[in-house]
């Protein structure tokens, strides 16, 4: 039953993640809000809400591990699994300062975890730091969009804007009862293995809330769109450490546990650094690469477990 729980929160999060995407960009457009700020804000946002939800549905019921493990596995499975696939699939083409500039801002946020967790809570006030930062990062964003800006890949959104509610409160309903049937079954057969609620968070977790990340890079890469992945991708991680996380600490605090901060978190900052090695010195993310982020995903997975 854990199991069917676990399957029904991940199809949960996949399809109302993805109706909430498409109602929400559906009434962006009604209302003829730029498309640089659907972007930046509501697909950025509706994309990240599984982890949103997942997060804080976990520290409120006294799981702190898979909150975390699910914010800090998510930004590992975004680089190593999200875009190693991507360019598999599609070799990633890197152009614009714009990216560049998003990519420092996503490695600047990582580094700035490690202070935080070095204290060993997530207080409140830390949250609301998380918080105003990304709101003062969207602002700047919106005012500086510089050029050869990403543009999410055309989806046929409903046309009126009750049409396109209808879209996002279903979304929202989904992802809340997925988020739900995701921490209960992982609890569940965390206890049951005998495998810590940390590992949970950090694969079976993590995974499940990046599929509407991992849908929309997959779909652009297979339309040879594959600088719009690594866009979501940095996006998303962005979203994750400074709104998820920020979000997750205003609402309860969140203790930190020993192992994120000695393996899980030197592993999101050395990957951050050195996907702005490769964005700031490649002109080409190819498919030798993609296959060593996989392998390098695999290869975290059976280290994760100790």
């Amino acid at each position: 039953m854990d199991y069917a729980y676990v399957v029904a929160g991940l199809v949960g999060l996949f399809f109302g993640g993805e109706a909430l995407v498409r109602g929400s960009v559906g009434i962006a457009r009604s209302l003829s809000i730029p498309p640089l700020l659907i972007g930046l804000t509501i697909v950025g946002f509706g994309t990240s809400t599984p982890e949103l939800l997942v997060s804080v549905d976990a520290a409120w019921r006294g799981v702190p591990d898979i909150a975390l493990g699910n914010i800090i596995g998510s930004n590992i499975a975004n680089i190593l699994l999200i875009v190693g696939l991507t360019s598999l699939i599609w070799p990633i083409r890197v152009s614009g300062a714009t990216l560049q500039r998003d990519t420092f801002v996503m490695t600047a946020a990582t580094l700035v975890l490690v202070p935080v967790f070095l204290s060993g809570y997530l207080e409140r006030f830390t949250g609301f730091v998380l918080v105003s930062a990304l709101l003062t990062y969207l602002t700047w964003a919106y005012r500086n969009p510089g050029v050869n800006m990403p543009q999410t890949p055309e989806t046929s959104s409903p046309a009126s804007v009750p049409v396109s509610s209808m879209w996002v409160v279903a979304g929202l309903a989904l992802v809340m009862l997925g988020a739900r049937f995701l921490v209960d079954g992982s609890v569940s057969i965390a206890r049951g293995l005998g495998v810590s609620e940390a590992f949970i968070g950090l694969t079976i977790v993590a995974v499940g809330t990046s599929l509407p990340e991992l849908a929309t890079s997959v779909i652009a890469a297979i339309r040879r769109q594959s600088e719009i992945a690594i866009g979501n991708v940095i996006g998303s991680n962005i979203f994750n450490v400074l709104g998820i996380l920020g979000v997750t600490a205003l609402i309860t605090p969140v203790p930190v546990a020993h192992r994120f901060l000695v393996f899980d978190l030197p592993v999101m900052v050395a990957l951050s650094l050195v996907l702005t090695g490769l964005l700031l010195t490649r002109a080409v993310v190819g498919r030798w690469i993609g296959a060593m982020f996989l392998a390098g995903y695999a290869g975290y997975i059976w280290a994760a477990q100790g």
